[in-house]
């Protein structure tokens, strides 16, 4: 097993090669006209302001986070400040590089979609597999170079608990990426839309809307670069999770036992690289099959998209099971890779979930659709309702998954520390945490299909805003109503794998009390865990409130700036030649707003734990029990409440229930209005609240003992 940190390695190495193959078929195609030319730059400057000023911001958090880490962390001098930065670093390299590509690949996209979707599917496929395999490629190759570092060849002391502090770097790149770009993205489409489509009548991307390119600039933002470190910190911290739990149990067992001395121990510990491996080799398979067929309608397209994500769980777990049949002996060589199928077929059936409560093919959307002709509070109701069941179903799935993977996990481990004479552990939580890995394993292929969809959606734009004829408007809309579908799905899979990650981490967290000679007491008649389990539990509704309403302030900004161009630009309103919007004021709105939004909610992410677990360790674990919790719940209800918001109000618009301008449309874009938040702000931030609050607890549990 001593070389499969070398072959996951090698395999990232390889996603990365097809992520720079993938951006040049991008950049070969054709980008149409001038003016679609001249939009798409727009776009990409505001892009890249927006994405500067962020990480300009962020450096400043990064630098406190490395400050701390040395005072009050002995391990952290100085291999523990490096790591964080290392995560920090590839977290926003992997951002920057897949939201470049996608700001290449829309005009591209509304090109190729005057030749139909079959033409227009994959290379906007393409443009987010460029995202997707930068991704999971640099977080794979980052977190093996780390384990190579520091574990084998410097062989440094408490090793895994520096190579923990990369996952917290990726971690702190994702928490403000995901709420500063989510403050940003709904803060303009919310400007956009109700400004436009309700107050003036104007269609959605009118290119006399002045917000229209602010909106666009958002669709990367939030929904490319803010997504991508959200999936890059899931995915290094479902890698990092069983490895963590397994070394301080261990350690706590024996303070002087040799993690690599143990050819048993190191076979279990190098396991999750193993998956890593499989799956990786596998998404790339899958993203090579992705071809649109001889139709054009959306669900041969849908069936297109979703082979490429099949086959690649198909691949992963027959890789798994062949390996590990190499590697393991007894029960230990089928129960965990049925571990890690559990968690594959959890994270596929949340995502179906997700498309059944979003996609306008299944009766809650067409219901939302049908209550729009009374009115938008009806719409709202309704939409409301659909992400509060679809919590159901969804907790239903976790909970089965976790119990599977625990029962193979016990299975195969047992109660004891593989190679370590005595030491018990939890063989079920070690299953419950590889679990994690299995839903994120093919997260490059994953990621692909989530990406694709704001590249879609940019098309369209930039269609309208060209003029293009409305035949690849009509395509390119084909395209998002997919894109939205196959957003929620990723969306299923990220807060899966949050939920069991965090499980994981907490039993780390525990774990590592232990080794510091401390105990966690999680009795909940004792006064100090009770209050934690409620604190943790406002803590997520305190979070999504303060998102919701930072995009209320910055909308109210961008409405105010819209109202006021139409109001003062002599002719803009009716769309005279020659008369364009200042649609540069738009997007420098929204970054201001965003940036100066984004300080309050994640900085609480990172400093009440901290501040919990100075005054005392057990409320920390309540704590955590309870965010835990309500923040899964909650994620699953905004997300897909707003996904389906937004394909209801594209139903309509499809010709259902009177069509676009209809009272009923009109009804649906407040619906939309209101999810647009949910689904992309306050919803996709959940999973990274429950895991960065976990994971800082984790690296400072000695510091609180």
């Amino acid at each position: 097993m001593s070389i499969v940190p070398y072959l996951a390695g090698a395999s990232a190495i390889l996603a990365l090669l097809l992520a720079v193959y993938f951006y040049r078929v991008v950049r070969a195609a054709d980008v149409g006209t001038p003016q679609m030319s001249q939009i798409m730059f727009a776009i990409q400057q505001g892009s890249r302001t927006f994405l500067r000023r962020e990480y300009t911001w962020v450096a400043g958090f990064v630098v406190i986070m490395v400050v701390l880490i040395l005072i009050f962390l002995d391990w952290g001098r100085p291999w523990g400040a490096l790591a964080y930065l290392g995560g920090a670093v590839l977290s926003a390299t992997a951002g920057w590089a897949g939201m470049t590509v996608a700001t290449m690949a829309n005009a591209r996209t509304a090109q190729a979609a005057r030749s139909g979707p079959q033409k227009a599917l994959p290379l906007a496929f393409r443009g987010g597999a460029v995202m997707g395999f930068s991704v999971a490629g640099l977080s794979l190759l980052g977190l093996s170079f780390a384990y190579l570092l520091f574990v084998e060849w410097l062989q440094v002391d408490d090793a895994i608990q520096v190579v923990t502090a990369f996952g917290l770097g990726a971690s702190s790149i994702a928490l403000f990426s995901r709420v500063g770009g989510g403050i940003y993205t709904k803060a303009a489409d919310v400007g956009a839309d109700l400004v436009g489509k309700v107050e003036a009548g104007i269609p959605e991307d009118d290119p006399r809307n002045p917000a229209t390119i602010a909106d666009n600039v958002g669709d990367n933002v939030g929904d490319v670069a803010g997504m991508g470190a959200d999936l890059f910190e899931s995915y290094s911290g479902s890698l990092i999770a069983p490895m963590a739990y397994l070394v301080f149990a261990a350690v706590s067992a024996d303070s002087d036992f040799d993690i690599t001395a143990s050819t048993e121990f190191r076979n279990v510990l190098l396991f999750p690289f193993l998956v890593a491996f499989c799956g990786m080799i596998a998404s790339v398979i899958g993203a090579l099959i992705v071809r649109s067929g001889p139709k054009s309608d959306v669900h041969s397209l849908s069936r297109a998209l979703h082979r490429g994500t099949n086959l690649a769980m198909f691949l992963t777990i027959g890789g798994v099971f062949l390996t590990s049949a190499i590697v393991f002996d007894g029960n230990a060589s089928w129960a965990l890779p049925l571990a890690v199928v559990c968690g594959i077929l959890a994270g596929y059936q949340i995502g179906k979930v997700a498309e059944f409560w979003t996609s306008d093919h299944y009766k809650p959307v067409r219901s939302i659709a049908k209550q729009a002709e009374t009115g938008p509070a009806t719409t709202v109701l309704s939409g409301i309702s659909a992400g509060m069941v679809s919590v159901a179903a969804s907790v239903v799935l976790i909970a089965t998954a976790v119990g599977l993977a625990w029962w193979a996990g016990d299975t195969a481990l047992g109660g004891m520390i593989p190679g370590l004479p005595g030491g018990e552990f939890s063989g079920g939580i070690y299953g419950v945490a590889i679990s994690a890995i299995g839903m994120l394993a093919t997260t490059g292929v994953i990621v692909a299909v989530d990406a694709y969809g704001p590249i879609a959606d940019n098309a369209g734009g930039i269609a309208e805003m060209a003029e293009l004829p409305s035949e690849v408007r009509e395509v390119t809309d084909s395209l998002d109503s997919l894109g939205n579908t196959t957003a929620a799905i990723a969306k299923g899979f990220a807060v899966g794998s949050a939920a069991v990650t965090a499980l994981a981490l907490f039993s780390a967290f525990e774990q590592a009390i232990y080794r510091e000679d401390g105990f966690l007491n999680l009795d909940l008649t004792q006064l100090d865990v009770f209050i934690g389990l409620f604190l943790g539990a406002m803590l997520p509704f305190l979070f999504a409130s303060l998102t919701i309403d930072a995009v209320g302030r910055a909308a109210n900004r961008m409405i105010e700036e819209v109202r006021r161009q139409f109001r003062e630009i002599p002719g803009l309103r009716e769309g005279q030649p020659g008369v364009q919007p200042d649609s540069a004021r738009c997007v420098d709105i929204s970054t201001k707003a965003s940036l100066r939004e984004m300080l309050i909610p994640g900085g609480l992410a990172v400093f009440v734990p901290l501040i919990i677990g100075f005054i005392d360790e057990d409320a920390l674990g309540g704590f955590l029990a309870g965010a835990l919790v309500t923040g899964f719940a909650l994620a699953i209800y905004m997300s897909n409440a707003g996904g389906a918001w937004d394909n209801a109000k594209k139903y309509i618009e499809a010709g259902h229930h009177g069509g676009k301008g209809s009272e009923a449309h009109k009804a649906a874009v407040v619906g939309d209005t209101v999810g647009d938040p949910f689904k992309d702000t306050a919803g996709p931030s959940m999973n990274i609240l429950i895991k960065v609050m976990t994971i800082v607890s984790l690296i400072f549990a000695s510091a609180f003992v």
